[in-house]
């Protein structure tokens, strides 16, 4: 879950009225928030720095409040106290607005065929005479980030550029250029770059070398220019210095670039919603327009309303409560949905703001409904359906067996059920093509780049990792692996597997041996050469050495 970082006092003032940690914790979870932590920027410095004294530092209380992954609109102060105050019914839901600029025509960002090639969509907007303070302007920076990370998925999906308009004019091209052929000053630097450049210098930059794969390999690099030549930003990497708002800007162009048009919609909303009540026109934000490579013009923001209808009896049955419509419906609007009871039966009209883009079905206005309601306040009933639960027959066998092998002396080890290929290939002496492994699409690290096909790799490394523990070591493990399985409806399955080592400065073979034998005795399979089970031995492969392996003439446990 995001974690939303406000201070107490600026929180307080807006909500208007003073809370105890206490109290405020309670309308946190009956919001379905929940108050992670309360602290201070000092002790949070403190603490990242391992205890030395954060000098200049404030001791200004911090809340740090989590909130939903898919509530976009409260990841600032701004969106927080908004549905609080609602919430409380302390005000209305507001409404907003897109308008036409007083003095003409709107902006206008043209973008050409050649972003295809790298990030092809673009939706931009306004917020006319705007009035930032410090805390304004923190708060705005501040959920550009929060979305950054959270929707645009790292800026993959989506970027923000904010830019005072009253230091650029358009129209607007966004367009892309090969890198060598993309020259501007970057925010915060003091000279011009190149594309090629910036990307070279930014690999050491602890914050903007996370982004730099998403167009590095590119032929070409997304840039944005007003109509005098001026670079407005490089998305998704950096905006340009020309163009950086500050306390004193009183007009924001606002525009995401992006690889998916309905997030950058989501983004656009999120950025105007949340800070156009702080324009000469609250909650009005002016439209801009879009046009695309093949003449089609789009006007954004979309700020769409759009309205959905449910009935009473279905939030009651899900939820598990018993209420009017008409209090439904007010509990609704408490969640800044407004509704309305129509008249047609038990009916409820829902009104869906564009800033509660995670409501996309009824059961997301049912859960709305019992969080206004109270979780604490739904009367506890007795389930209509009678179950009964019991363990699946293999793992109930493997509880058994996993009791009985650590009785046997030997140590059970849970280890990760993605593995190198080398792993279950190469370091095993076999070839990858003959594993029946099920390959990760895109592996973040060579360390879990597919499905184990087998224990033993894990095995191994725990014992390479426990080489100053004192010998002998005896470790198992049962567990599942993933085969490839044409006749499963996914094209793999889960098989469950028994693996066991014996690590020792002398062989130990009548130990595993041992081992086997009372495992086979548990599982009722006699010792016998055609009816039962037997050991053979093994060749030795590359880097493998000699080795055993058993056959069991009955599947009692997949091995």
């Amino acid at each position: 879950m995001p974690t939303v970082g406000v201070k107490r006092d600026l929180l307080f003032t807006a909500l208007g009225r003073t809370y105890t940690d206490e109290e405020f914790d309670e309308l946190c979870f009956e919001y379905g928030l929940e108050l992670d932590e309360i602290t201070s920027e000092k002790e949070i410095i403190s603490r990242e720095q391992g205890g030395s004294k954060a000098s200049g530092a404030s001791d200004v209380i911090l809340y740090k409040i989590d909130v939903p992954a898919n509530r976009y609109d409260l990841l600032c102060l701004e969106g927080l106290v908004r549905g609080l105050q609602v919430f409380m019914n302390k005000m209305e839901a507001p409404r907003y607005r897109r308008v036409r600029p007083v003095s003409g025509e709107p902006q206008r960002l043209v973008i050409t065929k050649e972003t295809a090639a790298v990030r092809p969509h673009a939706v931009a907007a306004v917020l006319r005479n705007i009035t930032f303070t410090q805390e304004r302007y923190d708060s705005f920076i501040e959920l550009q980030d929060k979305l950054h990370q959270n929707v645009c998925r790292k800026r993959s999906l989506v970027a923000i550029g904010t830019h005072d308009l009253d230091t650029i004019s358009g129209p607007f091209t966004y367009t892309a250029k090969p890198p060598g052929e993309i020259s501007f000053k970057p925010l915060n630097q003091t000279k011009e770059y190149t594309a090629t450049q910036l990307m070279s210098l930014y690999k050491t930059d602890s914050h903007l070398k996370h982004f730099l794969h998403i167009i590095e390999d590119k032929p070409v690099y997304p840039v944005i220019y007003d109509s005098n030549g001026v670079v407005l930003s490089m998305p998704p990497i950096i905006n340009g210095d020309h163009s950086k708002i500050s306390l004193e800007t009183k007009n924001v162009f606002i525009e995401c670039t992006a690889t998916d048009v309905t997030k950058a919609k989501i983004v656009l909303d999120m950025m105007v919603t949340m800070f156009s009540e702080y324009c000469a026109q609250p909650f009005t934000v002016e439209e801009a327009e879009v046009v695309y490579p093949d003449g089609k013009t789009c006007k954004y923001p979309e700020l769409a309303y759009r309205k959905e209808k449910l009935s009473s009896e279905f939030i009651n049955r899900k939820v598990g409560i018993n209420e009017s419509t008409e209090t439904l419906a007010r509990l609704l609007t408490k969640m800044c949905l407004r509704s309305e009871v129509t008249g047609a039966g038990d009916e409820i009209e829902v009104e869906i703001p564009p800033t509660r883009s995670d409501v996309i079905h009824a059961c997301d206005i049912m859960e709305d409904a019992a969080m206004a309601f109270g979780f604490n306040n739904i009367p506890y009933t007795t389930p209509l359906t009678y179950t009964v639960a019991h363990q699946l027959p293999v793992n109930k066998l493997t509880e058994l067996l996993r009791q009985e092998l650590a009785a046997a002396g030997f140590t059970e080890a849970l280890t990760f059920a993605l593995c190198s290929k080398e792993d279950i290939a190469d370091k095993l002496g076999k070839k990858i093509s003959e594993t029946r492994a099920v390959h990760i699409a895109n592996p973040k690290t060579a360390e879990f780049q597919v499905a184990r096909t087998t224990l033993l790799p894990g095995l191994l490394k725990t014992v390479a990792a426990n080489r100053k523990m004192p010998l002998p070591l005896k470790l198992f493990e049962i567990s599942d692996v993933v085969l490839k399985d044409e006749t499963k409806d996914v094209g793999a399955r889960n098989s469950r597997r028994f693996c066991a080592v014996y690590y020792n400065k002398s062989p130990g073979f009548e130990v595993i041996h041992g081992l086997l034998d009372r495992t086979m005795q548990l599982l009722e399979e006699k010792s016998a050469r055609g009816d039962g089970y037997h050991i053979q031995a093994a060749e030795g492969k590359k880097g493998g050495g000699g080795g055993w392996h058993f056959r069991a003439c009955r599947n009692s446990l997949n091995r």
